[in-house]
């Protein structure tokens, strides 16, 4: 991982908050998926969350923080927001929307604010790492820092195990 690593655009809002975080820079690794993320992190994958954004049937926008590995409950993420439905928005809206990529989108920085909930197994852990806005960046923060510039809500929106 380099040391001497650019700045996204996460990390200055980070600074501008003083809020104090942990970055990690994996560019030209050819990693992409979450458990690979976590991997060349050396970090459980329960610990490393990835960043989804919705869409419900009343037309508004919603982004999920799940572990890498488990997958989003559709019905249960729509539950916690006080939706009927909600699908996944599609990759090609998705920069026109947040001002990300699909495999760089991050929870801090959008272009709106959109209402967030991270999954409840977030409170098992001291920090969480996520994207830091680019392909190939990742921030780890806790939780109380995270949400003193991203509300958010905690709820059980993974789907369960079999």
């Amino acid at each position: 991982m380099k040391k001497n690593m650019e700045k996204t655009n996460v990390m200055r809002i980070l600074d501008q908050h003083k809020i104090q975080y942990v970055s990690y820079c994996y560019v030209d690794t050819g990693v992409t998926s979450g458990a690979e993320v976590a991997a060349v992190l050396h970090q459980d994958p329960a610990h490393v969350y990835k960043t989804l954004v919705t869409v419900a049937n009343s037309g508004s926008n919603y982004v999920y923080l799940v572990p890498v590995l488990q997958e989003l409950d559709l019905k249960k993420a729509a539950r916690s927001v006080g939706e009927k439905s909600i699908s996944m928005l599609k990759s090609k809206d998705l920069l026109a929307l947040t001002g990300y990529i699909h495999g760089g989108c991050s929870p801090i920085g959008m272009k709106k604010q959109f209402k967030t909930v991270i999954d409840v197994s977030a409170k098992d852990f001291d920090t969480i790492i996520f994207s830091g806005g680019k392909i190939g960046y990742q921030v780890e923060l806790p939780l109380d820092a995270l949400q003193k510039i991203v509300p958010f809500g905690l709820a059980d929106i993974v789907v369960s195990p079999a």
